[in-house]
């Protein structure tokens, strides 16, 4: 599909249009790190509620992320397309489950998401081979904001930003 083809039918398609990170995902570089970013705002929307809301609306945005990615994906015949953001959105969620408050977390858990997501280490690797569809789509992000979320809580607990 030509690019400017692709533009429109991401700004005419809620499906396209939310799949790519409210359009995040159309940047021609790095889409999968804008389309993180794109996450930040609604952290901190999310950030002060209760634990289990938190938990709650990320369930709902993996879950909703399996069919969205997977229809998008579909009605564009391109597997895991590099447009198809809000894996990314659903992996920073992740990570920033029960993260400490302050810019310096919000920045490191970024920065920590972005490695698990560009480097995947096993299982992240063998997930995004092997799994088809939405669930593919969505799972290696799952598994890197596990463990970008691991990783985040560590520094936290040893006081090393302290």
């Amino acid at each position: 599909m030509k690019k400017t083809t692709l533009c429109g039918e991401v700004l005419r398609s809620p499906t396209h249009f939310l799949a790519f990170g409210f359009g995040s995902g159309l940047s021609p570089v790095a889409p999968g790190t804008l389309g993180t970013l794109v996450a930040i705002p609604l952290f901190l929307l999310m950030q002060p509620l209760a634990l289990h809301w938190y938990l709650l609306i990320t369930v709902v945005v993996v879950l909703f992320g399996i069919w969205l990615c997977g229809a998008s994906a579909k009605k564009l015949g391109i597997h895991d397309a590099p447009g198809i953001v809000w894996d990314e959105i659903a992996g920073y969620l992740i990570t920033m489950i029960a993260a400490p408050q302050g810019w310096i977390w919000i920045i490191l858990g970024f920065v920590l998401f972005r490695i698990f997501d560009i480097w995947k280490p096993w299982p992240i690797g063998l997930v995004d081979s092997k799994v088809e569809g939405g669930l593919g789509i969505m799972l290696d992000d799952v598994i890197a904001g596990i463990f970008a979320a691991i990783v985040l809580q560590a520094i936290a607990y040893s006081g090393v930003l302290a």
